[in-house]
């Protein structure tokens, strides 16, 4: 992989734009598995916020830094910390403000799990667009062992990822699922070998990133706000938001470039 040039400099994340639209985000923790402190947060919030305003980025892919871990869950310090109802309700909702940001952002996101996702990794992971992990995978949500649970979005999410029934086996047992398993349950999109993890996500980020990406915009927006409307509802906007890029020159570019048997240019018009 070839670096175009480096972001933002963080502490406690690693930013880099690679080649052919698309942009790496690092967790950078990898002697506590990736754990996910407040600046691991705000600094992953920081960069995918540059990385969507980025014109010349168009797909991220977000992994964990070494084989052992996506992330591993919250800092557990950090947890220990919280004193009272107040401080611990507000730690949850600086973790959900992220996640509900991850979903809203124009720019699709790939997340590339090696190793443990648990509790906040795993939180994190299902707020972001395609999830793909390595055979070495691990997820769960065993925040209840903590006398805790999710805070990051993990007992909503499951539900509507995968149901109530798996959000309650997870989130009420604790217990830790491989990758094949999530796999089976629809957790994940894709299982590679770990020697092939980033190379995956890579060509998938850059398959997305060559698409029209007005189209790809529209595209996240009809999935993501139709997903909690009723079917006629997300019809509507499936269609008001097909309608729209009619009036677009890529819609223009793509349908010539099909015509005329070209690759089309993009323009993001």
């Amino acid at each position: 992989m070839t670096t175009a040039h480096s972001a933002t400099a963080f502490e406690e994340i690693l930013a880099e734009k690679a080649a052919d639209g698309v942009a790496i985000v690092t967790l950078n923790r990898p002697k506590v598995l990736n754990a996910l402190n407040e600046r691991l947060l705000q600094e992953l919030g920081a960069a995918l916020r540059e990385f969507d305003e980025d014109p010349d980025v168009r797909a991220i892919v977000v992994t964990g830094a070494g084989e052992k871990a996506f992330a591993a869950g919250a800092d557990i310090a950090e947890l220990n910390a919280l004193q009272n109802a107040v401080e611990g309700a507000r730690k949850a909702r600086t973790g959900q403000s992220l996640t509900l940001a991850m979903e809203r952002m124009r720019k699709p996101v790939i997340a590339a799990v090696n190793g443990f996702a648990l509790g906040g990794g795993c939180e994190i992971a299902m707020a972001m667009d395609i999830r793909i992990a390595s055979d070495n995978a691990k997820f769960g949500q065993p925040e209840v062992n903590l006398g805790l649970i999710p805070g990051y979005g993990g007992s909503q999410r499951t539900a509507r990822l995968l149901g109530r029934g798996m959000a309650m086996y997870l989130c009420l047992t604790g217990e830790t699922i491989d990758a094949a398993e999530a796999l089976r349950i629809g957790l994940v999109q894709k299982v590679v070998p770990q020697s092939e993890l980033m190379n995956e996500a890579l060509r998938i980020a850059k398959s997305i990133a060559g698409k029209a990406p007005l189209a790809i915009e529209a595209c996240k927006r009809a999935i993501d706000e139709g997903a909690n409307a009723s079917l006629p509802e997300a019809l509507a906007l499936e269609a008001l938001n097909f309608g729209t890029l009619v009036d677009t020159e890529d819609f223009r570019e793509g349908t010539g470039a099909f015509l005329e048997k070209r690759k089309p240019n993009w323009r993001g018009k």
